[in-house]
């Protein structure tokens, strides 16, 4: 019996191994960026210890220049990549459909997939907003003052408006985290049939933590648990 042998076109590799290039940078990037919200949900906890604390370790960061300015870069180049080739494997995703369904019926998709190319963006213009409004204070909340990070927080989230717009957002976060988390480990190929359901049990314990915990400072604020000293 003879052999047929497959004839692979360069022209149909070169496209496949582009996104999953993407992918993988998508992945890594995500990997950076959701230790980065780790590690600031950790140190605005602090909140809760008064202004002494969280000031102190506000001017620690700012002590620390070339290291916060490094980091800063890292998290920017990393939020850019993510962006770009998260929106170009949307849209390539889409032209491979070019007709849309006449009627879809989601049924292994989630809620978390299938709000991923949303909630991007909705984060995006919550940390541009949320740098210009406590980082750069240049839309200050009431009484800015950039040695006072506590009080910043506590006049901020005073008002209703600013918390709501927090809380949605922090919403979407977990949203994003969530799924991004699976995502990744799919990509990866770290997520396996056999740890598939323990992976997303501990992925979902740690986002449920972030978004709570992150959400608990304008509740804070609101309910007069926290306020100005």
């Amino acid at each position: 019996m003879s052999s047929i042998p497959i004839i692979t076109s360069a022209s149909s590799v070169k496209p496949l191994e582009a996104t999953v290039a993407k992918k993988v940078l998508v992945a890594i990037t995500g990997i950076v960026l959701f230790g980065f919200v780790l590690i600031h949900m950790v140190g605005n906890i602090q909140l809760y210890q008064g202004p002494e604390k969280l000031n102190h370790y506000a001017e620690l960061l700012q002590s620390m220049k070339p290291v916060l300015w490094t980091f800063r870069i890292v998290l920017l180049a990393a939020v850019g990549v993510h962006a770009l080739f998260a929106i170009l494997l949307w849209l390539r995703n889409r032209s491979a459909r070019p007709v849309a369904y006449e009627s879809q019926r989601f049924v292994s998709a989630t809620l978390t997939s299938r709000t991923m190319i949303w909630s991007g963006p909705l984060i995006g213009l919550f940390v541009v907003y949320h740098i210009l409004h406590f980082t750069t204070g240049t839309f200050p909340p009431p009484h800015f003052n950039s040695h006072n990070v506590y009080n910043n927080v506590v006049y901020a989230f005073q008002v209703p408006g600013v918390s709501i717009a927090y809380i949605i957002a922090m919403v979407a976060l977990g949203f994003h985290l969530y799924h991004g988390g699976v995502s990744l480990f799919q990509t990866l190929g770290l997520r396996t049939p056999h740890d598939e359901k323990p992976l997303k049990l501990v992925l979902w314990v740690i986002t449920t933590i972030i978004v709570v915990v992150n959400i608990s400072f304008p509740l804070a604020v609101l309910t007069g648990l926290v306020g100005l000293k």
